[in-house]
C-alpha cells in the first residue's frame, strides 16, 4: 500500500494537469515525487528552497491573485516555523489555501524534535476558520484533499505514515462506528485501529473522526444521549487539543472528558514511529488501560 504523502503526490499532479487555477509551492520536501509536474506546469509548480517563510508567503500572492495554493513541506515546517505568515499572509488578508504537512508527530524519529509536531492543530486553534483534516488512510487523504481543492476555504490536511488496515469513507463529521452505554471515545484518524483494538469488548460508543475542525459538537452531543456522558478524545497529536471543544459541545450536560495523545513531555529518543506511541500510551495494550480505568472510575 502506498503512503498518504505517496497519495498526495499523485493526486496532486493529477489536479495540476486537470485545474489551471491550482498552483504547488514545496520548500523542497518531496520535490522529487513532482519533477514531472513541475517539467508540464513550471509556472505553477513552485520550489522555494528550504525557506518555509517564503513559501507561505509565496502561497498568499498566489491566492491574492485568485490561485488556489497548495503548500506542502514537514509539519513543524509548514505550520510551527512560517506561523507568523499563515497568520498574516492568509488570515490577516482575507485569502486561502490548502496546507499539506507531512511528519506528523513523530513519523521520522531519527530527524529528532526539530521535525516532529505534535502541536500544530493546538496551534491553528488560534487563528480562526481554518478546517481541519486528518485522514488516518491513502484513501481517505485523497478523498480529503480533492475536497480541500475544490473548496476556497483555509485547510490543513495532516498526513502520516501511521495508517490504519481500511479505508472509511468520508464525512464532515464524526462517524458512528458502534454504540454503547459505558461512555464515548472518538478516535481521531490514524488513531482508529489503536483504539478498535484498545475497546473490543467494551460496551462504548466508537466515533471515527477525518475532519476535526469544524469540531462536530452535534455528533458528540447525540453520541452521549441515553448513555454516559464519559468522553475519551483520542489524537495523534497533541493531548487535550480537543478538551476545550468537546467540553463546550457538552457545556449544558454533566460530563467528564479525558484527552489522550501526545505528552507536552518530550521523548529525548529516537526510535521508531511504533516506539514513540508506545512510549506516548498510544499502543492499544495502553489505551484500554487509560480508557477503561476512566470510565470505571
Amino acid at each position: 500500500m502506498d503512503t498518504m504523502r505517496d497519495r498526495f503526490i499523485s493526486t496532486t499532479s493529477r489536479l495540476l494537469d486537470d485545474d489551471p487555477r491550482l498552483a504547488l509551492v514545496l520548500a523542497e520536501i518531496s520535490r522529487d515525487g513532482f519533477q514531472q509536474a513541475e517539467r508540464r506546469h513550471p509556472d505553477r509548480v513552485i520550489n522555494v528552497g528550504i525557506r518555509e517563510q517564503l513559501m507561505i508567503g509565496v502561497g498568499g500572492g498566489l491566492a491574492l491573485t485568485g490561485m488556489r495554493p497548495v503548500m506542502h513541506t514537514f509539519a513543524s515546517f509548514l505550520v510551527e516555523r512560517p506561523f507568523e505568515q499563515v497568520k498574516l499572509d492568509f488570515g490577516h488578508q482575507g485569502v486561502s489555501g490548502v496546507l499539506v504537512s507531512a511528519g506528523a508527530s513523530y513519523d521520522w524519529p531519527a530527524g529528532g524534535f526539530t521535525h516532529m509536531s505534535p502541536g500544530d492543530v493546538a496551534l491553528l486553534d488560534t487563528l480562526d476558520g481554518w478546517t481541519v483534516h486528518v485522514p488516518g488512510h491513502p484513501d481517505e487523504a485523497e478523498a480529503l484533499l480533492r475536497q480541500a481543492v475544490a473548496g476556497d476555504d483555509l485547510v490543513y490536511v495532516r498526513l502520516s505514515l501511521q495508517s490504519n488496515a481500511s479505508a472509511r469513507p468520508v464525512s464532515p463529521g464524526f462517524t458512528t462506528l458502534r454504540e454503547g452505554r459505558d461512555g464515548v471515545v472518538v478516535a481521531v484518524g490514524p488513531m482508529l485501529d489503536n483504539v478498535l483494538a484498545a475497546t473490543e469488548g467494551l460496551d462504548v460508543t466508537l466515533l471515527y473522526a477525518t475532519t476535526v475542525r469544524p469540531f462536530d459538537a452535534e455528533a458528540l452531543r447525540r453520541a452521549v444521549d441515553g448513555a454516559r456522558a464519559d468522553v475519551v478524545l483520542v489524537e495523534p497529536y497533541l493531548a487535550g487539543t480537543s478538551t476545550t471543544a468537546a467540553n463546550d459541545a457538552l457545556a449544558e450536560t454533566p460530563h467528564r472528558v479525558l484527552g489522550l495523545g501526545v505528552s507536552r513531555r518530550e521523548l529525548r529518543t529516537y526510535g521508531s514511529m511504533e516506539e514513540h506511541l508506545r512510549g506516548q500510551g498510544l499502543a492499544p495494550a495502553a489505551l484500554r488501560e487509560r480508557v477503561t480505568a476512566f470510565l470505571h472510575h
